[in-house]
């Protein structure tokens, strides 16, 4: 597949207009052999888990609590997003314009996967 997610790396706490710091991160995407970046809140990843549930084969989703803003326990949130973004596109042939707009790919077509005749 050409759109891979190469790895996503958490930017760290940033302030809001909200009262509570807001958890940002960082995802790299491969396409076509060029690489870009976009970042995204967890209420990002899981609007694009309800928008693509029905009609694609995801992975679970990773709990939205976390116990404390202690590194580990963002760690462990950003594995879980991370795991599951590449689970989405693992596993789908067909990538809805849903996953292309969330990735901020335009064009990027994905190519055939390898099958036996």
């Amino acid at each position: 597949k050409m759109v891979r997610t190469v790895g996503m790396g958490r930017l760290g706490l940033t302030r809001s207009t909200l009262p509570v710091p807001t958890q940002v991160f960082r995802v790299e995407v491969l396409c076509n052999g060029r690489r870009h970046t976009v970042t995204k809140r967890y209420s990002e990843f899981q609007a694009l888990h309800k928008r693509i549930k029905k009609t694609c084969k995801v992975p679970d989703f990773p709990p939205r609590h976390v116990p404390n803003w202690m590194p580990k326990a963002l760690e462990q949130r950003r594995q879980g997003l991370e795991v599951y973004l590449q689970g989405v596109l693992y596993h789908n042939e067909e990538l809805p314009q849903d996953i292309l707009d969330f990735l901020k790919v335009r064009r990027c077509q994905q190519s055939p996967q390898a099958s036996s005749p």
